[in-house]
């Protein structure tokens, strides 16, 4: 009777197993695609891509953008203040570097001008939900797709 008893109980625990196997795993590769390490996006075309990161602080909003364009690279800074209302802009050009999925911005041009410290990122290409990010790998911060940006708004 015993056997018998830890029989069931064994096979029991092995579908039980089986069927959390597939949902631990549906939770690892949602997990694997939101860190964006193991993806592999070296087909990807980045080519005349805009990537748009948005932030909103108390007192200005900050747009950023990266256009990509072959090897070459453009990156705007718009502020604009909440008080007066006024938007400034930065707008910066270099190159870019893109090895699998890392791409390296080095901008050492502001306004077809030289600067002695050039601005640089090091940017890491995702894709979640075929949406294609950029995610800073220093502050985290996550640049999207303007495409499927300007798709999300209008869909609102």
């Amino acid at each position: 009777m015993k056997k018998t008893f830890l029989g069931v109980l064994f096979v029991g625990a092995i579908f039980t197993a089986k069927a959390q196997y597939g949902t631990m795993d549906q939770i690892l590769t949602r997990l694997e695609e939101r860190s964006g390490v193991n993806q592999n996006l070296e087909s990807v075309n980045i080519d005349n891509k805009k990537f748009v990161f948005i932030k909103d602080e108390a007192d200005h909003t900050e747009r950023d953008f990266i256009v990509i364009k072959g090897n070459k690279a453009t990156y705007v800074e718009v502020f604009d203040d909440k008080k007066t209302g006024q938007s400034s802009s930065n707008v910066f050009s270099g190159d870019i570097i893109r090895k699998k999925n890392i791409i390296s911005l080095r901008a050492d041009m502001l306004e077809n001008k030289k600067v002695p410290i050039p601005l640089t990122k090091t940017l890491l290409l995702t894709k979640q939900d075929n949406i294609l990010y950029l995610v800073d790998v220093n502050t985290k911060a996550r640049w999207i797709d303007e495409q499927a940006f300007s798709k999300a708004k209008t869909k609102k």
